[in-house]
């Protein structure tokens, strides 16, 4: 939800406005760029970005480039000229302030830098500290940029006058933005920090124009990160190594280029940029202290499909000897993508760098960028700091989204501008007319899988499903929303089989015990089926398929008729969980006959006990007065569930435990490239049904010949293994996935592709007591590997699995599995 949230607000963005002149400098021999260079003029210096340009305003008559190693240059401005190329010549020249003796002067300043971290970081050396934060974020344009035209104009040719119709989309661009910004939010939090805890972010107010309500999910991305020492930097959402991360002098090079003054203390600036090519690429400047080798200023630049430029401020302590953070400014403007970006479902067209078409025609939002500046104060230095609720990094007051007037121009540096108190006035009003704060409710309940219908939000997964035993399966399910009630809820559904003529349902009803844990206590009834030895835990989230391809072709369930009382809560840190108490009615709908010590069961009763936990401890959470959020994930992830079945209470007919668990692992490389490692095990011990033991997730048809086995390909399953072909009491699968950066083949045609391997393992206790099924088991251990080609044309895709090891099966075609996939983005 936080890509969505996002992107509702940012898919006009792509390009900044070119005003005044532009100046790009290059080295006169090789004609590279000089990336970070001084443009002088009117007294003041700006400074070049990664390739060599830089928009002056207000150039006056003349400027001076210059850049350490080359000569000066000076050049005088031309009438009506507003590009200028500079190519400065390289001259001897020596730093008299870098007296260094080191074969790159540069890396010995970051290695001092880093090695004194532990005197120069904030969250280092200070024991704790507490600040106040102004942030404010626009969308807009520049109105000067804008060559806003008339509706029509007239233009002559030598047959006469005639009247020439031409886009005015322009013209009434630029009369929009001179009167507003396109978008704009505000925020005012306060930061804490204590060496036990941590860092945490209280937002005391937040305000986005439209929306009574904000979008929590904008609030937790990471546009920027709290601390620019950070082994891993952030920006606008992406991971990078932190250049002056411990290992920071392996990912860069640096290079210095000059010694400036800053808060009047005297700094290297340093220029660095990624030794390995890399798809994402962060480059930069940073002003490292001269005398105590702290850091005074980053500048951090992404240029891909993006131009992004954050920049660190901090400002010299006298009082703690060390340089704190003062101020962070973020701009985006257009990259380097050749090709249009499509998103949801509109299509945003911007000139990429390096591009030549003279018939691209300009869209008014080829002149939008977002721009983001944050201001500190009332900073606190080793004062006692409480930290409540340090499980969450971010915590929206409930008071933060009803402040007033009075309350905002306590904390704004400045008042704000007609066009922003303009932004206010029209967005609330656009907002409210095309009602698209509830297009977005709307949007994140059918991402979760439900439509709300007032106070009940009808549950899309009931609407219609297939599989081999009950066909299609048609029914109809919901649960109470707020509207209904804040800490009470009914939920149910009902459903029918049009193979198997069966009716299925359930109903229940819970109340929330707790707002911050979100802690509910429930009750239910349930009659459905479920799938043969299947394993799920439940915490997991019900993710929303519009389709669900691997029940399609089972045909083996059993009916289950359940009553529980539940206990659901995030108390723990960090975890969510599920403390349940059942008791079951089992039927087999296949034969099967269970005769554990001699007696025989065709359908049995079982009272059981079971405590799930989802255990997060490297994500980040964000507490909302409408919940907790996961604003960032992070790996890997751990699972856990005990199940204690106990014969002789409310019925039970047997003793068993089960003890399951999932480990989640995910790794991104900065080439685009992802990993992904999953390990999952379980094991029964006692006197277990087949129902409740383990089969790990076969999708695979019995059917001569490959045609006839395509189908379509699940998740995390085993492709090529046969349902019902292996069962076990306890088992350990391991998964290991490798996705490559997508490339283009021709035209339209793009593949993404994705290494797979798969093993499991597994053996079966008192296999004899499991009558009227035959099965194998897994103990010689199962092997599969393939490759997946997702989302080729429009979604579609295939895959390709190959079976070997000890249960590779005689004839070459029984082992290869050929699967469709089919990836549908709603957003």
């Amino acid at each position: 939800m936080k890509i969505l949230s996002l992107l509702l607000f940012f898919f006009t963005l792509s390009i900044g406005a070119q005003t005044a002149i532009t100046v790009t400098v290059k080295d006169a021999d090789t004609k590279a760029p000089l990336p970070f260079s001084t443009v002088t003029t009117n007294g003041k210096n700006v400074v070049t970005d990664i390739d060599g340009k830089v928009v002056v305003h207000n150039p006056g008559t003349v400027f001076t480039t210059t850049y350490t190693g080359y000569a000066d240059k000076k050049t005088y401005l031309k009438d009506g000229v507003l590009f200028y190329t500079i190519s400065l010549k390289q001259k001897a020249e020596k730093l008299r302030e870098v007296v260094i003796n080191a074969t790159n002067p540069a890396n010995d300043i970051i290695g001092r830098a880093i090695r004194r971290k532990v005197i120069n970081d904030p969250q280092r050396k200070l024991e704790s500290y507490s600040y106040k934060t102004y942030d404010r974020l626009i969308v807009t344009a520049d109105p000067d940029s804008i060559n806003g035209k008339l509706d029509s104009v007239y233009a002559y040719e030598k047959a006469g006058r005639i009247l020439e119709k031409i886009d005015s989309a322009s013209f009434k661009f630029k009369k929009i933005i001179d009167r507003q910004h396109l978008y704009q939010t505000e925020k005012v939090s306060e930061f804490k920090f204590n060496k036990k805890q941590g860092v945490k972010e209280e937002v005391l107010a937040t305000r986005m124009a439209g929306f009574k309500k904000p979008l929590y999910e904008f609030i937790g991305l990471k546009l920027q990160s709290h601390s620019a020492y950070a082994e891993d930097i952030y920006v606008f959402q992406t991971k990078y190594a932190g250049p002056l991360a411990n290992d920071a002098l392996q990912e860069y090079n640096y290079k210095i280029l000059d010694t400036v003054t800053v808060n009047n203390r005297s700094a290297y600036m340093i220029y660095f940029d990624a030794k390995r090519r890399v798809k994402r690429k962060l480059r930069g400047i940073l002003y490292i202290d001269s005398q105590n080798y702290g850091l005074a200023k980053a500048i951090l630049r992404v240029k891909n499909v993006l131009d992004i430029t954050s920049v660190h401020y901090f400002e010299y302590e006298d009082g703690q000897q060390l340089w704190f953070p003062d101020r962070k400014t973020l701009k985006i403007t257009k990259g380097n993508n050749k090709d249009d970006i499509k998103i949801l479902g509109e299509t945003i067209k911007f000139d990429a760098v390096g591009s030549h078409d003279k018939n691209r025609k300009k869209e008014p939002s080829d002149y939008v960028y977002l721009y983001s500046e944050a201001f500190n104060f009332d900073k606190k230095y080793n004062v006692p700091v409480a930290i409540q609720r340090s499980s969450v990094e971010i915590e929206v007051k409930d008071e933060a989204i009803n402040r007033p007037d009075e309350y905002w121009n306590r904390f704004r540096p400045d008042t704000l501008d007609s066009r922003s108190l303009t932004t206010y006035m029209a967005l609330d009003s656009l907002v409210a007319k095309d009602n698209w704060e509830q297009r977005i409710i709307l949007g994140r309940r059918i991402v979760n899988g439900y439509i709300p219908i007032g106070a009940i939000d009808l549950d899309l997964r009931q609407i219609a499903k297939y599989n081999n035993y009950e066909g299609f399966r048609l029914g109809v399910g919901g649960i109470t929303n707020n509207r209904f009630a804040e800490t009470f809820r009914i939920s149910g559904y009902g459903a029918y089989g049009t193979k198997d003529g069966a009716f299925k349902y359930s109903l229940g009803s819970a109340v929330r015990v707790g707002k911050f844990s979100n802690s509910w206590i429930g009750g239910s009834f349930t009659d459905d089926i479920k799938e043969l030895a299947s394993t799920s835990f439940a915490t997991d989230k019900r993710v929303f398929k519009i389709y669900d391809p691997r029940p399609i072709n089972l045909s083996t369930f059993y009916n289950y008729q359940t009553w529980q009382g539940y206990i659901e809560t995030r108390i723990i840190p960090k975890t969510e969980s599920m403390w349940q108490l059942t008791r079951s009615r089992i039927d087999p709908k296949f034969n099967y006959i269970y005769a554990p010590d001699g007696r025989a069961h065709a359908l049995f009763n079982l009272t059981m006990a079971s405590v799930s936990l989802q255990w997060n401890p490297f994500s980040d959470f964000m507490q909302t007065p409408d919940g907790r959020i996961e604003v960032e994930k992070r790996y890997p992830k751990f699972a856990f569930q005990y199940t204690q079945a106990v014969s002789g209470i409310l019925g039970g007919d047997f003793n068993f435990s089960k003890l399951d668990f999932r480990a989640e692992f995910e790794k991104k490389y900065l080439n685009g490239q992802i990993g992904t490692a999953l390990v999952q095990t379980g094991v029964a011990l006692g006197n277990t049904p087949l129902t409740h033991l383990y089969s790990t997730s076969p999708n695979n048809l019995d059917k001569d010949g490959v045609i006839q086995r395509v189908t379509i390909g699940g998740k995390n399953s085993f492709e090529t293994m046969y349902f019902n072909e292996f069962f076990s009491s306890r088992y350990v699968t391991v998964q290991l996935k490798h996705g490559l950066t997508r490339f283009t083949v021709f035209r339209s045609l793009k593949l993404s592709p994705m290494l797979v391997t798969r093993f499991a393992w597994g053996n079966m206790a008192n296999k004899a007591d499991h009558q009227g099924i035959e099965f194998k088991t897994l103990e010689k251990g199962y092997h599969e590997s393939g490759l997946e080609f997702n989302e080729i044309f429009k979604g579609l895709g295939f895959t390709a699995f190959y079976r070997y090891g000890p249960y590779q099966l005689p004839q070459f075609d029984r082992n290869l599995a050929l699967k469709l996939s089919f990836v549908l983005n709603l957003f």
